[in-house]
C-alpha cells in the first residue's frame, strides 16, 4: 500500500495536522454517540430486566393468593357440603403405624394388651348385637305409656247389619292424640275481714305469696314455658305468640320479655352458685362464640356494673363511630368432672370475660390457643395452667389434606394413636392414668414431634407459608401446652365437650338472632348456665324449672339443693333415661369402632 508522502514545509505540516485532528473530532464524536446508544440500551435492557423481576415477583404474590383462596374456597365447601363428623374413615393414604421401631418393654405389653382388650370389645359387642335382635320386639307388641289418658271409641255395624249377630268382642287399636296448649285462669279469692266494731284495726286478709310479676297475673309455669322455649326450644318471642295464641292468648313480645326478665330475676342467684361450683373443679374447658349485640342511642348507667369500664369504653366507641351494632361474645365453661356448665356474656372478646369468671380459680384451662389465654398463668400469679386443646391442632392440620394427602395422614395417624390411649384408659383411676399417659402418650407424643423434625415436613416439600408449615407451625409454638394432659389426669386431650356447649348458643342465634342490651345478654348467659346445666344432668328441663322457680318464689335460698345434680336425685322420674341410654350406645359404638381398627393395625402388621 503506498502512502501519500509527507509534506516538508512547515504551512503544509499545519493543514495536515489540521485535517487529522478533525478527523479525530468527528470519529470521537460517532464513537460518543455510540457509547451513548449503547449505554441507553443498557439502561434499557437493566429496566426491563428490572420489570421482568417485578413482574415475576407480582406473579409469585398473585400465585400465593390465587393458592391461598383455593385453600379458603376448599374449606368453606367443605364446612357447607363435607361432612360434619371429623371421624375419618380410613382410605388412600391413612397410615396403619405401631408405636415405633424400638419401643419399650412398657409400651410393648401395652400394645398387647391393648389388643387383647380390643379382642374382646369386639366380641362382646357381637355378643349384644345378638342378643338384642333376639329381644327386639314385633311392632305389634310397642304400647303407649299406660300413664297417658286414655278413653275409648266404639265403632259398631250398622243396625241392620247386626240382626242375627252376636257381639263377641272389639279389636283394640290405640292412637296417639295431641291437642293445642290448654291456658287455664286460676281465680284466686282472698277473704277480707273487719272488725265489727273497732275499725281503727282496718281488713284484714290472709298473707299473699310472691308472685312472679306484680300483681301475681302470671303463674310461674308460664314463665317455664317462656324460658324453656325460648333456651330449651330456641324460639324468639315472635313464634311464642304462635303458640300461645293457639290456645286462646295472644301476649305482646314485651309481655314475653318482662316474664323472662322476672324468671332471670328469681333465678340469678342460682346461676351464680352454679358458677361458685364450677370453680371447685381442678380442670375447666373454656370456648366462646360471636353473639350480635344492638348498640343503645345512649350510654346506659354502667356505675354499678362490676365490668362498667369496659363495657363503657366499647358502647362509647360504638356510639362515637355510629355503629347499629357490635360483636358481642358468649362464653362457655365445661367443668371436667362436676355436672355443671356455665355461660358468661361480655360485649367484646376480650381477655378480662374469663379473667373475672375465673378469679378466684385454681386449676387448668383447657381450650384453643386464643392469645388471652397465652399468658394466663402470669396474669393470674400461677393460679391457672392453660391446656391446648389437640382437637384444634387436628383440624388445622386435617384442613391440610388436599396438598399434602400423605404428610397429613402420617400426623393423623399419630394423633389418633393418642385418642386411642385415651380410649383404653378411660375407666381407670387418676393414678394409673397418669402413669398410662406417662409412658404410651409421651411415647406417641415424642414420635409426632421427631416427625414434625423430619425431611417431609421441611422445604422444599413443605414451605413455612403452606399450609400445612403454618399448621405445623402452630403445633411447635403451642407444643408444651398440647403436651400438658400428660402432667394432669384431670385434662382431657379435646375441648369438644365445651365446644358442643356452644352449639346451644349457635342454634338459638340463628333463632333469636341478636341482645337487644347487656342486660338483655346477661340475662340470657343466667338463664342458659341453669338451663345448660339441668341438660347436662339430663333432667326434663320445664319440671326442673318448674320447681326450682316455685321455690325460689316461696323464698327458699339453699340454692345447694336446688342445683340440677342434687334436684335430680331427688326427682329420679324426671331423668330422661333415653338421653342416658343414647350416650352409652354412641360410646359402645365408638369404642368397638376404634377396637376394630386396631384389630386391624394388627392384621396389617402381621403382613
Amino acid at each position: 500500500m503506498n502512502s501519500k508522502p509527507l509534506p516538508n514545509d512547515i504551512d503544509a505540516c499545519h493543514q495536515l495536522i489540521a485535517e487529522l485532528q478533525s478527523q479525530v473530532g468527528e470519529h470521537q464524536q460517532i464513537i460518543g454517540k455510540q457509547a451513548t446508544e449503547l449505554s441507553l440500551k443498557d439502561k434499557l435492557i437493566e429496566e426491563q430486566a428490572h420489570s421482568v423481576l417485578e413482574l415475576k415477583a407480582d406473579h409469585d404474590k398473585l400465585d400465593e393468593k390465587v393458592i391461598e383462596l383455593n385453600l379458603k374456597i376448599e374449606k368453606l365447601l367443605k364446612q357447607l357440603y363435607g361432612r360434619k363428623s371429623e371421624r375419618r374413615v380410613d382410605g388412600e393414604g391413612q397410615l396403619f403405624l405401631d408405636l415405633g421401631e424400638e419401643p419399650t418393654p412398657e409400651v410393648v405389653s401395652a400394645l398387647e394388651e391393648a389388643i387383647r382388650e380390643a379382642e374382646q370389645i369386639v366380641d362382646d359387642a357381637e355378643e349384644a348385637n345378638k342378643k338384642r335382635r333376639k329381644k327386639r320386639p314385633e311392632p305389634s307388641d310397642r304400647k303407649f305409656p299406660e300413664h297417658l289418658p286414655r278413653y275409648e271409641k266404639i265403632v259398631d255395624l250398622p243396625e241392620a247389619q247386626r240382626k242375627g249377630l252376636i257381639l263377641i268382642g272389639y279389636d283394640e287399636v290405640e292412637t296417639l292424640e295431641s291437642t293445642a296448649g290448654e291456658l287455664k285462669v286460676r281465680v284466686t279469692k282472698y277473704a277480707k275481714y273487719a272488725h265489727p266494731t273497732d275499725k281503727s284495726q282496718g281488713i284484714v286478709t290472709p298473707e299473699r305469696p310472691t308472685g312472679l310479676v306484680e300483681g301475681d297475673r302470671f303463674d310461674a309455669s308460664i314463665g317455664v314455658e317462656v324460658v324453656a322455649w325460648k333456651y330449651f326450644y330456641h324460639l324468639p318471642f315472635y313464634r311464642q305468640q304462635d303458640l300461645f295464641a293457639g290456645s286462646g292468648w295472644t301476649p305482646s313480645r314485651s309481655t314475653l320479655g318482662n316474664i323472662e326478665t322476672a324468671v332471670e330475676f328469681a333465678l340469678r342467684p342460682l346461676a351464680d352458685y352454679l358458677r361458685s361450683v364450677l370453680k371447685h373443679d381442678r380442670t375447666v374447658g373454656c370456648d366462646d362464640t360471636g353473639v350480635l349485640l344492638i348498640t343503645p342511642k345512649a350510654m346506659p348507667d354502667l356505675s354499678e356494673h362490676p365490668r362498667g369500664k369496659r363495657i363503657g369504653e366499647v358502647l362509647g366507641n360504638a356510639i362515637e363511630s355510629g355503629k347499629p351494632s357490635i360483636n358481642a361474645n358468649m362464653w362457655g365453661y365445661y367443668a371436667s368432672r362436676l355436672p355443671v356448665v356455665v355461660f358468661d356474656f361480655t360485649v367484646s372478646r376480650h381477655r378480662d370475660g374469663p379473667d373475672d369468671v375465673l378469679s378466684d380459680f385454681k386449676g387448668n384451662v383447657l381450650g384453643d390457643c386464643w392469645s388471652g389465654f397465652q399468658k394466663i398463668d402470669l396474669r393470674s400469679d400461677s393460679r391457672i395452667t392453660f391446656a391446648a386443646c389437640w382437637a384444634h391442632a387436628r383440624r388445622k392440620i386435617d384442613e391440610c389434606r388436599g396438598a399434602f394427602p400423605l404428610q397429613v395422614a402420617k400426623l393423623e395417624s399419630l394423633i389418633r394413636m393418642l385418642y386411642d390411649v385415651e380410649d383404653q384408659i378411660k375407666e381407670l383411676d387418676d393414678a394409673a392414668r397418669l402413669a398410662r399417659r406417662q409412658s404410651l402418650s409421651r411415647h406417641v407424643l415424642d414420635q409426632i414431634a421427631e416427625y414434625l423434625d423430619s425431611e417431609a415436613m421441611q422445604s422444599p416439600s413443605v414451605l413455612p407459608k403452606s399450609n400445612l408449615g403454618v399448621a405445623a407451625g402452630y403445633v411447635r409454638r403451642h407444643w408444651e401446652a398440647l403436651c400438658r394432659f400428660t402432667e394432669d389426669a384431670t385434662i382431657p386431650l379435646d375441648n369438644n365437650d365445651c365446644e358442643q356447649l356452644m352449639k346451644r348458643v349457635a342454634t338459638g342465634r340463628k333463632n333469636w338472632l341478636f341482645k337487644g342490651s347487656v342486660a338483655s345478654g346477661e340475662r340470657a348467659a343466667n338463664l342458659l348456665t341453669i338451663i345448660g346445666s339441668a341438660i347436662r344432668n339430663d333432667l326434663d328441663v320445664r319440671a326442673y324449672l318448674d320447681d326450682v322457680l316455685r321455690r325460689a318464689l316461696a323464698g327458699e335460698t339453699d340454692w345447694s339443693v336446688l342445683t340440677p345434680h342434687a334436684w335430680k336425685a331427688e326427682h329420679p322420674e324426671s331423668i330422661r333415661e333415653y338421653r342416658q341410654d343414647e350416650r352409652r350406645q354412641a360410646a359402645d359404638r365408638k369404642r368397638t369402632r376404634r377396637a376394630r381398627r386396631r384389630l386391624l393395625n394388627k392384621s396389617t402388621r402381621r403382613r
